[in-house]
């Protein structure tokens, strides 16, 4: 089964000469998937040729006149620029000519243009935006929301709690995923009003089996590794996202600049410089990169505006992922018919087991 996703190629700080090399290093490595490439026609097919993949048989060029600017207001994405590359690529998972967007565009025009566009499924009062973090194990902790709600009430965080689960059990394929909810201490007598209440739904949730609830977790937790998930307001949530992202930053710096301070600490890198790439490798943002926009009829996935092609390319593989298994669905089901745990993964087993006999006989 071939998979199609459509690329906001015009998006981001790079535009095409990001999204284009993402978009043909994709479809080289991955035989089950289509890409409609939305933006400038002009400007795209001038990239596709100079890439040598003009006539690919999986990336179609679609025009869209207009592009959302990083700097556009919600008020001139939704109404002014109909015709823009990110409208474009939505209204095709809108119309089921794809299955999935990518995009690395406005992320407030992104959430506010996929909203109008897609609506939210039924139970779900808000989309929340889902990203993963690096942490001390080998997978990675979802963390929601990391911006799209800034003041929420407890059913908001709940709905986010069961999208959360859903998503997680598709994607790393577990069974009952922890979630962990964001507050200044583990105690449940921590935190304010909004987490308390939070809490207590949570666990009722946990009673039925629906959730598998951890209980409360601190910042330090999402590194660790504690739960699978972590729940939070989009405020808190957004701040955890951009410290987490500057202190990456600063490390690196500073760490650079220590090894080429004196020939003796150059020295120091050479011989470690095995244990440094591979710390560099495992903490690399950019694999990290696509964030989900979760509540929506539609998928939709945002990649950082500052990404690079190796980076982009890893937002697509989340959206062909989320695909493939069948996100959409999950979600829909979770929310508004909540099921224990181990149905929903007895479902997606079979699923996911079908999925994967049908692509060893293809292989």
């Amino acid at each position: 089964m071939t998979i199609k996703i459509s690329i906001d190629c015009m998006g981001g700080d790079h535009g095409p000469a990001v999204t284009i090399p993402a978009a043909i290093s994709f479809v080289n490595r991955e035989p089950g998937a289509e890409l409609l490439l939305v933006g400038l026609e002009d400007v795209l097919r001038a990239e596709l040729k100079k890439h040598k993949a003009a006539d690919h048989p999986r990336l179609s060029v679609i025009n869209a006149s207009e592009v959302v600017a990083m700097g556009d207001s919600l008020e001139v994405a939704l109404r002014r620029k109909k015709d823009s590359s990110m409208r474009v690529a939505i209204n095709l998972v809108k119309e089921d000519r794809a299955q999935a967007c990518v995009s690395a565009g406005n992320t407030a025009a992104l959430m506010a243009v996929s909203r109008y566009l897609l609506k939210t499924i039924p139970g779900v009062d808000r989309p929340a935006i889902c990203s993963l973090i690096p942490n001390q194990t080998d997978r990675p902790t979802y963390m929601l929301d990391l911006g799209a709600n800034v003041d929420c009430e407890p059913e908001h965080l709940r709905q986010f709690a069961i999208m959360g689960s859903a998503l997680v059990s598709a994607m790393e394929h577990k069974c009952k995923p922890t979630v962990g909810l964001l507050n200044v201490g583990e105690e449940d007598i921590k935190g304010n009003d909004v987490v308390k209440r939070t809490a207590t739904l949570l666990r009722a949730d946990h009673d039925k089996g629906l959730l598998n609830f951890y209980g409360n977790v601190e910042g330090d937790d999402i590194f660790k590794g504690t739960t699978d998930i972590v729940v939070c307001d989009g405020f808190v949530g957004n701040v955890v996202l951009k410290a987490s992202e500057g202190l990456s930053r600063f490390f690196k710096t500073t760490l650079t600049a220590e090894f080429k301070s004196n020939p003796l600490n150059m020295l120091g890198y050479l011989i470690a410089r095995g244990a440094i790439k591979a710390f560099s490798q495992r903490f690399n943002p950019s694999r990290y990169n696509g964030g989900s926009l979760l509540g929506l009829r539609g998928l939709v996935f945002k990649s950082h505006g500052g990404s690079d092609a190796y980076g982009y390319e890893w937002a697509i593989k989340r959206a062909f992922d989320a695909a493939k298994y069948d996100v959409l669905s999950r979600i829909s089901t979770a929310v508004s018919a909540p099921m224990p745990p181990s149905e929903v993964f007895s479902r997606a087993g079979s699923a996911i087991a079908a999925s994967d006999l049908t692509e060893q006989k293809t292989a």
